[in-house]
């Protein structure tokens, strides 16, 4: 049918009408189009640009070398060696277990650690590499590189691991790294992206783990191309990690070395500080444990042998043991009278044997009593009953203040594992914690180191550091970091009255040198090289009355752990103090015949440098002091002039 002209007019309009319509929306899109891709390729490029890289590169951590460890004349103590490894990627291996079984016939692999790393390796990323054996020698490291081809996905590594050169001597100090566990990352909080490097070490005990972070240093970068499927293709960059800083610690090789072998056999510990600097020359703990067993994990039989053992070889008894003092502490209860003004030097006090309190009797050790005793002789002869009437003047605040200013009761600081603050009493802490009243009886036990008093042989070492110098004198471990030394150079005076210590000073000397002091068996006799210092011996149970009467039990009779805890402090040379020690010997017996004489050998090792000459000693005891040194497990000399390498 023919259409108008009207209609056919109509129709175009509408045409174009469309055609504006469809045109408009074409530009529309168009010109939203340009907008997106100017958006996109202009303004957005540099953010496209890196998300492009991100996928075609990838930043791998470098661990850093850890910082190493010396001691004061610069012999490493913490060393870094080399550890030749194997690893494996699993992408590139088409049968794991048959290329393990290859690699098994290669070099040893333990069985239970092969099946860890398989474990491990399933659980990991195709493309992550995991360690299947380390440790190796050369010649199984050789052995794998040259097998290389039938061993695809294997690959040999060299890379660092700590080593302790002088093994357990050094365990307590040093202490030792470990892997890093889930333990570890949540107790401590520490995101350090470099913890998550296969086989990092990181501190675990005493200076290796309170000095992490400066001994960690930071960790490097690596840029690597790598495929789709994650794999390294090329390294196209890196940046060389800071190795750790160096660490030297105070401490003398050779007299720890002695005072470890002058300990053993024994569950014991001693401490020796340079009276002038502060600085710990020797920090020993016995029995010991060989660190090096812990780097790598430690074998569950090696850990268990460690836990049952009774002497607790894993805890350091020199800063986390805690001990009544015993008679060690009388020389506090002596300066609190005297400074006090309770008492005079050469007031004597009569000792029977015993006082009485209410119906209570406080016995003295010997059962006969001394007889009248002043200060020195109250100190030399180490009276109980002396410091009984003592105490009862002067008070338990008095006793505690005079206790804390020499140290007692006091944390120091220093980077080592669960250093103990110790228990100096008073009668506000007793309601607290026991929640009863201070009594008198209280008063006399804490007079001579028994009852709640409790320290460690740091502290101990510290109080008589104190009292050889007449200064505030704080313990000190680290000489330098990294070259800068870190000590404290000046202490100040404990504002204690000179003629006071005097006094106490002259009761020391007694003790040794005078022949009713109680370790006068365990003097030297070496003009200039005298020993000044005092015996204890602390309780761990009660003696009841129906035993006083019959009779009280030998130590040598009762079961090792119900026996009394040996102890001596001193310093030396007694005319111009150099050098303090404490030992204490756990349930060791009488402190005048068993911690006496550790204490005088290793004073004298202090002293002469060296193994002490026989002529240090009275004449009736050379045969066995020579003997026992023909059987201490010591430091040949050449070993210990050794200085190893102080990095520059």
């Amino acid at each position: 049918m023919k259409r108008t002209q009207k209609e056919a007019e109509e129709s175009a309009r509408r045409i174009s009408r469309r055609s504006m319509v469809v045109g408009g929306l074409m530009l529309t899109t168009g010109a939203i189009l340009a907008a997106r891709m100017r958006y996109l390729q202009v303004e957005r490029a540099s953010d496209f640009r890196l998300l492009a890289e991100e996928n075609r590169i990838n930043i791998q951590l470098l661990p850093p070398a850890r910082g190493l460890i010396y001691d004061r004349q610069g012999r490493i103590l913490a060393d870094n060696e080399q550890n030749y490894s194997v690893v494996m990627v699993r992408e590139n291996v088409d049968d794991i277990d048959a290329v393990l079984d290859r690699l098994s016939r290669i070099i040893n692999i333990d069985m239970a650690a092969l099946a860890r790393a398989r474990e491990e390796m399933m659980a990991r990323a195709p493309h992550v590499r995991v360690t299947i054996a380390d440790r190796l020698s050369w010649e199984e490291f050789s052995s794998v590189a040259v097998n290389a081809p039938a061993l695809p996905g294997i690959t040999p590594e060299v890379g660092l691991s700590r080593v302790y050169p002088l093994g357990a001597d050094f365990a307590h100090v040093v202490g030792y790294v470990g892997p890093v566990s889930d333990y570890y990352l949540e107790s401590t909080g520490d995101t350090d992206p470099v913890l998550q490097t296969p086989d990092f070490q990181v501190g675990r005990y005493a200076v290796e783990a309170r000095m992490e972070q400066e001994l960690r240093g930071e960790a490097g970068n690596q840029w690597v191309e790598v495929n789709a499927a994650g794999r390294v293709m090329r390294e196209l960059d890196r940046e060389e990690p800071e190795p750790g800083d160096d660490v030297q610690l105070t401490i003398d090789t050779g007299l720890q070395n002695y005072t470890q072998a002058r300990l053993a056999g024994e569950s014991a510990s001693a401490v020796v500080m340079e009276i002038e600097t502060g600085e710990v020359l020797a920090l020993a703990s016995a029995p010991s444990f060989d660190p090096n067993l812990f780097v790598r994990g430690i074998s569950v039989a090696d850990y268990g042998s460690l836990t049952d053992d009774p002497y607790r070889p894993l805890a350091s008894k020199t800063v986390q043991g805690l001990y009544p003092p015993g008679s060690t502490f009388k020389m506090i209860t002596a300066l609190a009278g005297l400074e006090a003004g309770v008492i005079e030097a050469d007031e004597t006090i009569t000792c029977n044997g015993f006082v009485e309190l209410g119906t209570r009797r406080f016995h003295c050790w010997r059962r006969g009593g001394h007889g009248r005793m002043d200060m020195v002789d109250g100190i030399a002869e180490s009276c109980d009953v002396y410091y009984y009437d003592l105490a009862q003047r002067v008070g338990i605040e008095a006793i505690a203040a005079m206790a804390r200013r020499f140290g007692l009761g006091e944390r120091h600081e220093l980077p080592l594992s669960g250093v103990s603050e110790g228990l100096i009493p008073t009668r506000e802490w007793k309601r607290e914690n026991r929640g009863a009243d201070w009594v008198v009886g209280d008063t006399l036990n804490a007079s001579i180191g028994q009852g709640y008093v409790l320290n460690s042989p740091l502290q101990l070492a510290v109080m008589t550091s104190r009292l050889a110098s007449g200064r505030m004198i704080q313990p000190q471990l680290v000489r330098t970091i990294n070259g800068v030394d870190q000590r404290q150079r000046d202490f100040e005076d404990i504002a204690i009255s000179a003629d006071h210590l005097a006094v106490i000073r002259q009761g020391m000397w007694n003790v040794t040198n005078f022949r009713r002091g109680t370790a006068f068996g365990a003097r030297s006799i070496e003009e200039g090289y005298e020993i000044a210092g005092k015996t204890g011996t602390s309780q761990v149970r009660n003696i009841t009355a129906a035993e006083r009467e019959s009779g009280v039990t030998r130590n040598e009779d009762l079961p090792w752990e119900r026996r009394d805890h040996a102890l001596f402090v001193g310093y030396a040379p007694a005319d111009n103090p150099r050098y303090a020690v404490s030992v204490v010997v756990e349930h060791g017996g009488g402190g005048s015949a068993v911690a006496a004489p550790i204490a005088r050998d290793i004073l004298l090792r202090a002293m002469y440098g060296e193994v002490p000459p026989l002529e240090a000693y009275p004449v009736g005891q050379r045969r066995d002091i020579e003997e026992m040194h023909d059987t201490m497990q010591l430091l040949a000399p050449e070993d210990d002039e050794q200085t190893g390498r102080i990095r520059a």
